[in-house]
């Protein structure tokens, strides 16, 4: 008798990637999608390739230019068969998101972009959001796209400072005085 915890066949894989989808918090990356999936036991990486492919063929999910992501049918499908995944799969499921979740938030209010110009320069736009919207927007100007990508990514490690650099500047008070 095959054990109820472990993933039998195609179907059961579809079901375990639109759970992943659905509880994701932004897209997956395809590698990102497999790894979660190939965690499980009764999963093989042809399976899951097959099974993916049939999801996007069927309009359950699409690739986008970050990754996978579930469409409105797409869901549909996942509460409706949700029940059917092993408890154990799907507590394993959640463990293995939830620090990914905390990634894909976290880049959702952190954002960064550059923009060409038509002098050749270009400019650095770089936001920082809150769950209630825009906190911060910055526009520099560089004059390459190699020191917009630096000024982009030493923003992404630490907006929050800043942001709180700019409020202390801007309203008069010192820094480190309480």
């Amino acid at each position: 008798m095959a054990n109820p915890g472990f993933l039998q066949d195609k179907l059961d894989i579809k079901m375990l990637e639109l759970y992943l989808l659905a509880r994701a918090a932004g897209p997956l990356d395809p590698d990102l999608l497999a790894e979660l999936a190939l965690s499980h036991e009764g999963v093989s990486y042809f399976d899951f390739a097959e099974a993916t492919a049939e999801l996007v063929e069927r309009g359950n999910i699409v690739l986008e230019e970050d990754g996978y992501v579930i469409t409105d049918k797409g869901r549909v499908n996942a509460a409706a068969c949700e029940s059917s995944l092993a408890y154990s799969v799907r507590r394993h499921s959640d463990e293995a998101l939830a620090p990914v979740n905390e990634v894909l938030h976290r880049k959702a209010l952190v954002k960064g972009e550059k923009a060409e110009r038509p002098d050749g320069s270009v400019t650095a736009r770089m936001l920082l959001n809150d769950d209630n919207g825009n906190l911060l927007t910055l526009e520099l100007l560089c004059p390459s796209a190699e020191q917009a990508d630096k000024l982009i990514a030493a923003f992404r490690e630490k907006p929050e400072k800043l942001y709180n650099t700019i409020l202390t500047t801007l309203s008069g008070e010192r820094e480190g005085k309480g």
